[in-house]
């Protein structure tokens, strides 16, 4: 297994320094350094409000949190990286942006091309959130993607209200309805919690926030 992180990256530093650690683990035959100044550009668009450096720290937090279920947790912290590196909210190719960005990136930086093409695979399966039973990688990418639903019910309503802002353009009536169909499709997954350990800590706190914010948009 791929030696842990000596800590959880909170700054934009500490980012980097943990991006350049990642890249050398596995095998970047170029300075990583560049590229992820690059990265972390990309995270700190101006038309960002919840998909910011915050959220990448939180979810390689959780990564951290959940590698013992991972069959290559670096595979999964690549992916991580990358899983929001591309965001337009008025686009809806996102997740298939950030995935051809890995492979161009990743390949540039002189990684194994099976590396390569599985991090773009676990960066495209966070389209649904949906991984097949016993993709152990995609269950912990996914789980920590979506650690946020099942946070206490502010840290929920300020997730939520960030989200709303990055969609600021969308008319009230128009984001409702959308939002509302993304919570029934995440109400409506098989298990919203993959790995033993997210599915006992969050899906009860998750499935009472997201019911919450369903009603309060359909009332």
């Amino acid at each position: 297994m791929a030696r842990m992180p000596t800590h959880t990256p909170t700054t934009e530093t500490d980012l980097l320094t943990a991006w350049t650690a990642l890249l050398h683990r596995c095998g970047a035959a170029d300075d990583p350094g560049p590229y992820g100044r690059e990265l972390l550009r990309r995270w700190s668009e101006p038309q960002r409000r919840y998909h910011t450096p915050e959220h990448l720290s939180a979810v390689l937090r959780h990564v951290d949190d959940l590698a013992g279920h991972a069959c290559d947790p670096d595979t999964v912290r690549l992916a991580a990286w990358f899983h929001d590196a591309v965001y337009r909210p008025d686009r809806t190719e996102n997740e298939e942006r950030s995935a051809a960005l890995a492979v161009r990136a990743l390949t540039a930086a002189g990684l194994p091309a099976a590396r390569v093409a599985e991090v773009e695979r676990l960066v495209l399966l966070t389209v649904g959130h949906d991984p097949a039973p016993g993709d152990h990688d995609g269950e912990v990418l996914c789980d920590a993607d979506l650690a946020v639903l099942g946070g206490t019910p502010e840290a929920y309503a300020a997730y939520a209200a960030a989200v709303r802002e990055e969609y600021g353009f969308v008319p009230e009536p128009d984001f409702r309805a959308g939002r509302a169909a993304v919570l029934r499709g995440l109400l409506a997954l098989p298990a919203l919690y993959r790995t033993p350990a997210a599915h006992e800590r969050f899906t009860d706190a998750a499935r009472a926030n997201l019911t919450a914010e369903l009603q309060r948009l359909e009332d």
